[in-house]
């Protein structure tokens, strides 16, 4: 079964929907919206899906034993984790707070080293699992005044590697979704200038869509994604060329 970090909106309640399509039991979990959450699993289970809401703080270590605990007993031991929760404090460096930055790379790089060192318990038993963690363009090119932001995706991408290495032979595959701009809640909040300055630098024209990063992801727990382990897939309407 899949748990999905951060699942309740956006890119995580997008991958919940595609992961719930392709036949996977799914853990939604939330932090704080328990009635988005409760409706991305009503959505889900419309469908026909199996899925369930798990409130949590996943850059807390005991909520997150708490958690992976509690979804073993609801739906069963996790085999897919989809790490993407995250969080956004932005500002420049000379006038960023100490706890903007402690928040940013809690909630965005911490959260994914405590849920893939519980989940590869159960995958190590299982000898297969797949995890996938949601990055950004902003990991590998860097923006300004997202230091802390872009330095909790690009920790993302190197802890990924690192972690493909070490349970490749099991297998298990750990890889990476890096989005562009992406149509959300934190795209929405951007000032219209913003918007304006960014469309002509994207070659086709637009921002994404959830469903087109979920996707992505959907692909790389898939059997057909098998032999790729390691690798930064983006998805970002070809921003970073």
């Amino acid at each position: 079964m899949a748990l999905v970090t951060g699942g309740s909106r956006g890119i995580g309640r997008a991958t919940a929907l595609a992961l719930a399509a392709a036949g996977h039991p799914v853990a939604v979990n939330f932090a704080s919206r328990v009635d988005a959450a409760e409706d991305a699993v009503a959505e889900i289970t419309a469908a026909g899906g199996r899925a369930a809401a798990f409130r949590a703080d996943v850059a807390d270590e005991a909520q997150v034993e708490g958690l992976f605990a509690d979804v073993a007993v609801s739906l069963g031991p996790v085999l897919v984790l989809v790490n993407n929760a995250g969080v956004t404090r932005d500002t420049l460096v000379a006038r960023m707070k100490t706890e903007d930055w402690d928040a940013v790379l809690h909630t965005n790089l911490r959260s994914a080293f405590l849920c893939s060192r519980a989940v590869s318990r159960a995958m190590l038993r299982a000898r297969w699992g797949r995890i996938v963690s949601v990055s950004s363009i902003a990991g590998v090119t860097g923006n300004p005044g997202q230091a802390n932001y872009a330095a909790s995706k690009a920790g993302l991408i190197g802890f990924s590697k690192s972690l493909a290495r070490e349970l490749g032979a099991r297998p298990i595959t750990v890889n990476v979704v890096a989005p562009g701009f992406i149509e959300t809640d934190m795209t929405a909040v951007l000032p219209v200038a913003v918007h304006e300055g960014l469309l002509p630098r994207i070659p086709l024209g637009r921002y994404g869509h959830a469903g087109e990063v979920a996707g992505a992801v959907a692909y790389l727990v898939s059997d057909a994604a098998a032999y790729v382990t390691g690798h930064v897939l983006v998805v970002d309407g070809g921003l970073a060329m």
